[in-house]
């Protein structure tokens, strides 16, 4: 069982938590957290802005250095998130047709939007280079392609991702420079890192080099010693061709989350302080930098609440069904030991319970077994109509959804203020971010407008 401190009993007691005890309060007095409407997600905008402003100024410390800081579509796909990032100026970094679609939708210039993925279309290239959004290349292949397909006179930043093969973290698949790593050019390989020098100086416009060493799990040492190795072959690079072809390294994100407790760590400053002790060189203002943080800038700004339905014993557990489970928590409740969450108990009006704690098991409304957010929780009694709160939530929990059961997207809801202290919320402001998903849309999702086109097929006869 994961071990967490006491302040798991209830909800914690940083400040930041004393507001989000008070937006639950809120919530449920105004309906938002309900029995109609047995979960949400919620998302602190000024602790958004908070996070993105601690972010600009752990580089703003080093003088010199142009960067681009570029938020990962993928940890919140949602555009009125991605709209207060673009307003707070931050760029977008896509991996999908539908990301570079949403990040257009939000406001973002074509210029301050990266492409990455390992497996893109022609047709996902060619608008990309049309609207001059900035592309990593993943392999050499991807590389020719868009060689052709690349318009005269095109705005488009071209890189080439690496695999600096480093190795991996405590969490295997978020781990991306492992000697197998689907993504990037394996730089260790034989004769790879010459093949690199080589398509850079047969591509004069070919000006960034890339390399996103791995996520949660992987320590700051690791993260360092790739983007070390990525800035040493750019050099290399430029020594070969004699000039300063690459002017850019795209050193990707992936500042791993302290789910522990309240503290931010690593902070964005231990990221900066790694780097300069790894490769001095990349802060001298040779190089304009781009990054691509995702879950470290939202993940503390966001909760999940949900409603306790039933409670039960079985086999001397107390199990608690909630309405949160693995269609919002699904890392968590397939990898619970490296994906863990805090969880705190609220009652029927929103106030955090108070009382002996006892062990319970909190649930999911999933159809197998496996469906636990939280295994062995001490908690206060959790009752029918209770709440509990899903902690650290704020990146990639409520924003991307799984259709298990044909459950529906739970509404999301951006909120300020909680500054009162009196624990009622009355200063608490919410916005609608994305509506509860309706029956209609579930239904037609799943093929409503096509229902009888299997029966109308017939069979064939002899």
């Amino acid at each position: 069982m994961t071990t967490f401190p006491s302040n798991t009993i209830g909800s914690p007691s940083s400040a930041a938590s004393t507001r989000f005890d008070a937006t639950v309060r809120r919530a449920v007095a105004e309906g938002l957290l309900s029995e109609e409407q047995p979960v949400a997600g919620f998302l602190d905008a000024d602790g958004v802005r908070g996070s993105v402003t601690a972010l600009h100024d752990a580089f703003a410390a080093v003088p010199g250095v142009r960067v681009l800081h570029t938020f990962a579509a993928k940890a919140a796909s949602l555009v009125p998130v991605l709209r207060l990032l673009a307003d707070c100026g931050m760029g977008c970094e896509v991996a999908s047709p539908g990301e570079l679609r949403l990040a257009v939708e939000a406001g973002f210039a074509p210029e301050r939007i990266v492409l990455d993925s390992p497996a893109k279309t022609r047709e996902e290239l060619r608008t990309a280079l049309a609207l001059g959004v900035a592309v990593n290349a993943d392999n050499f292949d991807e590389l020719r392609r868009i060689e052709e397909l690349r318009p005269a006179g095109s705005g488009s930043v071209v890189g080439l991702r690496i695999n600096p093969q480093v190795g991996g973290g405590s969490i295997g698949a978020m781990s991306t420079a492992t000697p197998t790593s689907k993504f990037g050019v394996a730089l260790r390989d034989p004769g790879a890192r010459e093949q690199v020098v080589r398509a850079f100086a047969e591509r004069p416009w070919m000006t960034r080099l890339h390399a996103h060493v791995g996520s949660q799990g992987c320590p700051l040492e690791l993260i360092a010693e790739g983007i070390a190795e990525t800035y040493r072959l750019a050099e290399e690079i430029n020594g070969a061709v004699g000039a300063r072809q690459i002017t850019s390294l795209d050193i990707g994100g992936g500042l791993p989350v302290n789910f522990a407790d309240d503290e931010v760590r690593p902070s964005f400053s231990d990221y900066v302080a790694a780097l300069r002790t790894a490769a001095p060189g990349l802060f001298d203002g040779r190089y304009d930098l781009v990054t691509e943080f995702g879950r470290s800038l939202l993940a503390k700004n966001g909760f999940i609440g949900a409603r306790v339905e039933y409670t039960k014993d079985a086999g001397g557990t107390r199990i608690a069904l909630t309405h949160a489970g693995a269609q919002i928590a699904t890392r968590t409740v397939f990898m619970p030991e490296a994906w863990p969450l805090r969880v705190g108990a609220f009652d029927a009006e929103g106030r955090p319970r108070s009382g002996p704690a006892m062990v319970q098991d909190i649930a999911g409304p999933c159809c197998f077994a496996g469906d636990v957010v939280a295994h062995g929780r001490e908690l206060p009694e959790l009752r029918e109509g209770d709440y509990v709160v899903l902690y650290d939530t704020g990146a990639y929990y409520f924003s991307t959804h799984w259709a298990y059961n044909s459950l529906p997207r739970p509404a999301v809801y951006g909120f300020a203020g909680g500054h009162g202290g009196d624990g009622d919320g009355d200063d608490v402001r919410f916005v609608p971010v994305r509506d509860a998903q309706s029956l209609d849309s579930v239904a037609e999702e799943s093929g409503l407008g096509h229902a009888g086109a299997l029966t109308g097929l017939g069979s064939a006869t002899v």
